[in-house]
């Protein structure tokens, strides 16, 4: 658990399952990794959201607990680079009569900084 969990750590972005267990392969098995990502989850260490291929992408989480994710903000894909990354801004969430949100998904593509100029 101490791979995956000194690999997020380190990076500021938000990384694809795919591209996790081909990180690790030599290390661990997919199961394992799927399960350590699970309970990095469960423990508020991590967030996971689809990202532009359906498939799962994580980024470490700031400010949430096991009871709580608090990670509430949009997502961002390149469509040139391919980077994924978190977008810092607060998205207001409406009110539903009647239904009781338990998630919410913004995911963004576009072209980067880097890959504009």
């Amino acid at each position: 658990m101490s791979l995956v969990t000194d690999f997020f750590r380190q990076m500021d972005g938000a990384v694809g399952v795919v591209e996790l267990v081909e990180k690790f392969k030599g290390q661990m098995n997919k199961s394992t990794i799927y399960r350590i990502l699970d309970r990095l989850e469960d423990e508020g260490r991590v967030h996971s959201f689809l990202g532009g291929n359906g498939l799962k992408h994580y980024a470490k989480c700031h400010n949430c607990t096991s009871g709580h994710h608090s990670d509430i903000h949009p997502h961002f894909q390149c469509t040139s680079c391919g980077k994924v990354e978190c977008v810092s801004c607060e998205i207001a969430i409406p009110e539903l009569p009647n239904k009781r949100i338990q998630q919410v998904q913004l995911f963004l593509t576009g072209t980067c900084e880097g890959c504009s100029s």
